[in-house]
């Protein structure tokens, strides 16, 4: 009898202790139920999720342009020691200067400075006033002209390449004047608002025109401003971070733009993205006139590449380091985030 009760005594003890480190669990899991819940209220877990994609899209495009700048300061043994991935052994600006002799950087540079910027300028201006132009008037055919605007951006240019072609030596027999292997068809359809990717620009400005109250061009009409006057004193003085970023778009696109330039410019005109598409022909030859192709280390490889690639997109970076406030704040102002 003794024994039958200490085993039903122990038997209720284990069930009680068992049932209160039960509940226990039960408490302390509500708590971090409640508390995990809270901090989801809270925000937490979204802000976690957005640094993580945020990180993980920054790594995409940082990883390339750190690489550039490692290849680009290693010596011909760092690149085949399989052992040097990140930090070179000997690093040393060689393949830097090098490849500057390469692209003979000078007039390269000024070339596509100019370049670029004629017809950024140009594109700019035809930009504004056309998006001012389709904000602003009321007139036939409008809404035709404005579907053909957005059908130029989503037809390819090789598509339309004969026939500008075949336009321009017409022109150009008709004139007398050379036109293929110059600037000026380029800067023609530009002005056209034929531009590299016109159609984007044109939008910006349209879309931050009408942003603009259209009781400040009716105050300056009754005033007697003329419709130029209104958009030069007017829509120009509140548009200039739109006016900004159009700029920079069209700069930054037609610095890069290799297509048009090569059927119509051609090699006239030394551009930084021919001369860099040329790099490996252009630098044997460098090699051969300078005689530094005896030298057994003085072989292309990934190095010099990647040593031209950087100075041909380092102009765009310090361009962009001046002007990044101005340029988010007009990123801002056009609506064109998505928003």
């Amino acid at each position: 009898m003794q024994n039958a009760e200490m085993e039903g005594t122990l038997l209720r003890l284990c069930k009680t202790n068992y049932i209160g480190s039960l509940k226990g669990m039960v408490n302390k899991m509500k708590q971090i139920s409640e508390h995990t819940l809270n901090w989801i209220k809270k925000g937490h877990l979204t802000k976690i999720v957005i640094y993580v994609i945020l990180i993980l899209v920054s790594y995409q495009f940082i990883y390339p342009f750190m690489r550039m700048i490692s290849l680009s300061l290693m010596s011909s043994r760092d690149i085949m020691d399989p052992s040097v991935t990140w930090i070179p052994r000997g690093a040393s600006f060689s393949n830097l200067r090098v490849a500057i002799l390469t692209l003979d950087l000078e007039r390269t540079l000024i070339g596509s400075l100019w370049f670029s910027s004629v017809l950024a300028i140009c594109q700019t201006v035809v930009s504004a006033m056309t998006g001012f132009a389709f904000a602003r008037f009321e007139f036939p055919g409008k809404r035709f002209f404005f579907i053909m605007v957005l059908l130029s951006f989503i037809i390819p240019a090789p598509v339309v390449i004969i026939p500008r072609m075949m336009m321009f030596v017409n022109l150009q027999e008709a004139v007398g004047t050379q036109m293929i292997g110059t600037p000026i068809p380029q800067i023609l359809m530009t002005l056209s608002g034929q531009g590299i990717y016109s159609a984007i620009l044109i939008l910006i400005s349209y879309n931050f025109t009408r942003m603009i109250p259209r009781s400040l061009d009716e105050a300056a009409a009754i005033d007697g401003a003329s419709p130029f006057q209104i958009f030069v004193h007017i829509i120009l003085r509140l548009s200039i971070s739109p006016i900004l970023v159009i700029f920079l778009f069209s700069f930054v696109w037609n610095w890069n733009e290799s297509f048009l330039t090569a059927t119509f410019l051609r090699d006239n005109l030394p551009l930084m993205p021919g001369r860099l598409a040329a790099f490996d022909n252009l630098f044997a030859s460098y090699g051969q006139t300078s005689g530094a192709a005896v030298s057994p280390e003085f072989r292309l490889n990934e190095a010099f590449r990647m040593s031209g690639t950087l100075i041909a997109i380092m102009p765009l970076l310090i361009l962009y380091l001046f002007v990044q406030r101005q340029f988010i704040r007009g990123i801002e102002n056009a609506g064109i985030t998505g928003e």
